[in-house]
């Protein structure tokens, strides 16, 4: 029996960080695009740091090993941001 759900694969097939964006294709044929303020990490890192990403996981992450982040296509799926921190009172 056929399944009316279409097949997805969530791994991640190519990066780019724009300007403002983070752009993220996926084996599937879908593109994830999101605020690059969402990651601070990234939006402060030159471009040539946010140009070195690496798939991780066998495609289910994202690392940027020059600025130490990682991202999942689930999160970014979900819209998951970076996590807030603190500042010191």
């Amino acid at each position: 029996m056929h399944s009316l759900a279409p097949e997805t694969d969530v791994r991640a097939m190519h990066v780019a960080v724009e300007e403002a964006r983070l752009v993220v294709d996926l084996m599937d044929g879908r593109t994830i695009a999101v605020p690059l303020a969402w990651y601070p990490r990234l939006a402060n890192a030159t471009v040539q740091q946010r140009n070195h990403w690496e798939l991780a996981g066998g495609g289910y992450g994202i690392h940027w090993p020059d600025i130490d982040e990682d991202l999942s296509t689930e999160g970014l799926l979900r819209g998951a941001r970076a996590p807030q921190t603190r500042s010191a009172p």
